[in-house]
């Protein structure tokens, strides 16, 4: 007996509980959008140097140390950062070794360089030998001020939902109360960059390319687009 009283008291505690633990707050749940679009402003390209053979000469041959200065000399000349060329591709080093079994083994190596302005790469492009181009190309973009227009984006399209919440709530006679919980949507899109006649910047393995303007650069905005939902309590006047 005494155990099915037991029984009966914790049941009955925990439907206390539970009772206690329902929210009866009256609510409503809204969303707010706000989004933009930018140009890019920083420009990551890939530059691939390669040895090549004069007039097909292996006595001839244009060292990637020599190719290497007139890319180091070349991005200094348009006033960008030493930091912003890295060398990405570490196996080129092992054409010291590939050089002493085959002597006519052609060297190469790749970079990355980080600019901001495409008329400071065409001016770099143009004090290069193009023969010693294996290709250039645009790996990815980016926006300088992204951080901070995101904070922009995700407020408005807050307020959005408080207003949004305001006017209806108040339609039906009663007052919006605080945010009771707030949910993130990241609509974010970086699209990759496009080539128009689906061509690199420059190919310099043919003669016939020597000298050819870069290919026009068909640049897709980033859009940022940010949704939030928000929960509101619903109060009376």
């Amino acid at each position: 007996m005494k155990k099915l009283l037991s029984l009966a008291i914790v049941a009955l505690f925990s439907v206390s509980a539970m009772a206690q633990q329902v929210d009866l707050r009256k609510k409503i749940n809204v969303s707010g959008s706000a989004e933009t679009e930018v140009t890019p402003d920083i420009i990551y390209i890939s530059i691939s140097l390669k040895e090549y053979l004069k007039d097909g000469n292996s006595k001839k041959k244009v060292e990637i140390t020599t190719l290497e200065n007139e890319l180091f000399k070349a991005v200094q000349n348009a006033g960008i950062a030493k930091e912003n060329l890295t060398i990405t591709n570490l196996s080129s080093y092992t054409a010291v070794v590939q050089k002493k079994k085959n002597p006519d083994y052609l060297a190469s190596k790749q970079y990355r360089l980080k600019v901001t302005d495409l008329n400071k790469w065409n001016a770099i492009i143009d004090e290069l030998d193009p023969k010693g181009i294996a290709y250039t190309n645009i790996d990815s973009y980016d926006y300088s001020k992204i951080e901070s227009l995101k904070k922009e984006l995700k407020i408005k399209a807050l307020l959005a939902a408080k207003e949004k919440a305001t006017y209806l709530v108040q339609a039906l006679g009663d007052k919006l109360g605080s945010a009771i919980d707030i949910q993130e949507i990241n609509n974010e899109s970086f699209p990759q960059p496009m080539y128009r006649a689906n061509v690199m910047m420059m190919k310099a393995e043919s003669a016939d390319m020597a000298g050819a303007p870069p290919a026009e650069i068909d640049f897709k905005k980033i859009k940022l687009s940010y949704q939030m939902n928000v929960v509101f309590e619903i109060k009376g006047f």
